[in-house]
């Protein structure tokens, strides 16, 4: 049977509007008119045989079958990212190569700032970035298959070495119209432990953070299992229901009132973000390089 591949400049349109909230957002971002942005939407509709866009007069947002969507669009253009960064490393010799694995949530918000930091120090260094969630970058340490990891796991592996890099906060998220929206008293642990939540994938950093914080609790089973903090973030602010976040990857959404924050009374969710590495205890070449300069950057 014939499978007709979608165009990856169309998958770049999806998560543009998972990410940017409209798809003129996401058209101008890539550089696109609007009216080929629509049109290649209205072709991956039909070929995928479901509405992926919620068309308003005020804008386009992704339907649910969009959010899922978007979701592997990112997994694949971060693949056919890594195929462009290995043929032109087949293109020309390089001095050096390192090859480097962030979980999600350092992915999206802090790995492209570090990254830019040592690509100045070192232009002549081969980087390749595969975004994982924490447990798998942890897997691929251990196995060798990169060189350093960036993860948000309260726990790190027996085996691996790691340093603190940086540290981020958890909360808990939901739309303006929720009812936790109004409350005027903090949640109960127990409360948030008995409701239903859109949530991260078993071995995300997030979502151990949280199973961690809540283990003497009774849980009810997820609203919603997602693989990105951005599509959780989508889901919320489509009003699916409460999630538990980072505060790098709500910032801007509760700045402008989209996000509410909602306040648990004795739940406390900072976490230490860290660089893992396999022994020796010192880490040396182009991830130690990187390391450093993670760590100089903490403010």
């Amino acid at each position: 049977m014939h499978r007709e591949w979608p165009d990856l400049d169309v998958l770049e349109l999806v998560v543009g509007v998972d990410d940017h909230g409209s798809l003129s957002a996401a058209a101008r971002i890539a550089g696109m008119a609007q009216p080929n942005a629509s049109r290649a939407i209205k072709r991956l509709e039909a070929q995928v045989g479901t509405p992926l866009l919620q068309r308003k007069p005020t804008g386009s947002t992704l339907t649910p079958e969009g959010t899922v969507l978007a979701h592997w669009s990112r997994r694949v253009l971060a693949e056919a990212g890594q195929l462009l960064d290995v043929a032109a490393g087949m293109r020309e010799k390089r001095a050096a190569e390192l090859t480097v694995g962030a979980s999600m949530t350092v992915a999206e918000h802090l790995m492209p700032a570090w990254l830019g930091r040592f690509r100045r120090t070192a232009p002549d260094v081969t980087i390749h970035l595969q975004v994982r969630n924490s447990m798998q970058v942890c897997e691929d340490v251990t196995a060798g298959a990169c060189d350093v990891g960036f993860v948000e796991s309260p726990t790190v592996p027996r085996g691996l070495h790691s340093v603190a890099v940086a540290h981020d906060r958890l909360v808990v998220v939901v739309d303006p119209g929720h009812p936790w929206a109004r409350r005027r008293r903090p949640l109960s642990v127990a409360e948030l432990a008995a409701t239903p939540l859109v949530v991260r994938e078993p071995g995300s950093g997030t979502r151990t953070t949280l199973d961690v914080a809540l283990h003497e609790y009774d849980r009810a089973a997820p609203l919603l299992e997602l693989g990105s903090g951005a599509a959780v973030r989508t889901s919320v602010l489509s009003g699916v229901g409460p999630a538990v976040l980072s505060t790098l990857a709500v910032s801007s959404q509760v700045d402008s009132g989209a996000l509410r924050v909602v306040e648990v009374d004795g739940l406390h969710l900072d976490r230490t973000l860290r660089a893992v590495w396999r022994p020796p205890r010192q880490l040396e070449g182009p991830g130690g390089d990187l390391v450093r300069i993670v760590r100089r950057s903490r403010t």
